[in-house]
């Protein structure tokens, strides 16, 4: 059964344990054609005026560039054995302001929700690394099914308009 939510805070505590358990998500975009790819990566959520903002610390490869600038929303899934999972609808776009790429580095620290996030310095040198690029991730539609009865609640950005106008209805 599903369920839609008028405030994302009626989902926010099941959100926070699925992803802090699950940690690596799926991120899916489409090329220019339409075609999709998925990519294994770990983003870290947080919540900021009662709705969620995800960041992902990353590479800038030319794919994933060229995904986003022909197409802005990706997808990200979390997906657990116990049949948990979440699922992301998003609005990507890159960030390049170094204040918040510092605190994107300590938000992977202290982990956001806490036990998503990695240590950022196994793959970069630090906050101010020229390979070290951050995408902020503004959800539009954000879904947690918990796995013991497929209970499903869908909560969606009231803010983003119609961003997600064509991607979908439920």
């Amino acid at each position: 059964m599903t369920t839609r939510v008028t405030s994302f805070g009626e989902i926010e505590q099941q959100f926070a344990a699925y992803v802090g358990d699950i940690v690596y998500a799926t991120m899916t975009t489409v090329d220019a054609r339409g075609r999709p790819r998925a990519r294994v990566l770990i983003p870290v959520w947080e919540v900021v005026d009662g709705r969620p903002i995800g960041w992902l610390a990353t590479y800038k490869t030319p794919v994933k560039t060229a995904h986003l600038a022909g197409n802005p929303h990706a997808t990200f899934s979390y997906w657990s054995p116990r049949q948990n999972a979440v699922s992301l609808d998003t609005v990507a776009e890159w960030a390049d302001d170094p204040e918040l790429t510092r605190r994107v580095w300590d938000l992977y620290r202290q982990g956001s929700p806490p036990g998503a996030g990695y240590e950022l310095g196994d793959f970069w040198s630090g906050p101010a690394d020229p390979r070290l690029h951050v995408l902020r991730l503004v959800p539009w539609r954000v879904q947690v099914i918990r796995g013991t009865d497929l209970q499903s609640r869908i909560w969606r950005n009231p803010s983003t308009g119609s961003l997600g106008a064509g991607y979908g209805r439920a």
